[in-house]
């Protein structure tokens, strides 16, 4: 019984420590004033939540432009790393080699150079300042995360589940939606979860292609500084889709 007391007192001090962060900033967020050596805010207001729903404030369209990069980035990253995955898993040991190091070259890479390449090519090709663009700078940091993570998810029992489905007669497609999506079900869903947090929380290759179209991380940025009330209520609407995705990945992959 002791044990099991401090387990659970245990449990709980972690959950107070996690959680004092974000209750923190859900204050700061309806703090209009709040000033040095104060501990509670000597004003509360919804300033930020005005400017976070106003048409002026730019959270909107700036969300909206996120989820639509982050859902196709990650859709498309998904599409490309389903068989790249499966030979990883499965393939010789130079072709494994050579593949793996392919996809880890723009993560080993530094950031600047990878942004100043995406940036010309964008350019060249006439995507720069747009969301194909985003997509496509994404997707280099996007497609190995999914690429890995889905490897994983590709052990022998799958080739078994697979030829035995192939003998009793089953379609490519069926064997595709019935049994190998359930068995790696686990591994796609934490793919998916980190490919859309990837590209969800992508700054600086977005300021460098597309500094123009407003992203929910270049418009939460510049208010850090000058001003934190803002800067939470728009750093308390980052997180909800994020929230969202790691909630729906853990249900679906418990449910697979």
């Amino acid at each position: 019984m002791a044990d099991r007391r401090l387990r659970r007192s245990a449990v709980t001090a972690l959950a107070v420590l996690y959680a004092a962060p974000f209750a923190l900033l859900v204050v700061r967020a309806a703090a209009d004033v709040w000033r040095y050596p104060a501990i509670v805010p000597q004003q509360l207001g919804a300033r930020g939540l005005d400017y976070a729903l106003s048409a002026t404030g730019g959270a909107w369209p700036a969300l909206r432009n996120s989820l639509v990069v982050a859902l196709v980035t990650t859709a498309l990253a998904l599409v490309l790393a389903w068989p790249a995955s499966r030979v990883l898993a499965r393939g010789t040991r130079r072709v494994r080699a050579g593949l793996l190091v392919l996809l880890a070259l723009p993560l080993l890479a530094p950031p600047l150079a990878v942004g100043h390449g995406l940036s010309t090519w964008l350019l060249r090709w006439g995507l720069m300042d747009s969301l194909p663009g985003l997509v496509a700078a994404h997707l280099v940091y996007v497609l190995p995360y999914v690429a890995l993570l889905l490897a994983a998810g590709f052990t022998g029992r799958i080739a078994h589940l697979e030829e035995a489905a192939r003998t009793l007669g089953a379609s490519a497609p069926r064997r595709l939606w019935h049994v190998t999506v359930p068995a790696v079900g686990p591994a796609l869903a934490l793919a998916l979860l980190l490919g859309f947090v990837v590209s969800w929380s992508q700054y600086g290759t977005s300021l460098a292609v597309a500094g123009g179209t407003p992203l929910l991380p270049l418009v939460l940025v510049p208010f850090v500084q000058n001003d934190p009330q803002i800067a939470s209520t728009l750093a308390l609407l980052f997180l909800g889709p994020p929230v969202l995705a790691l909630t729906a990945a853990v249900r679906w992959g418990r449910h697979r």
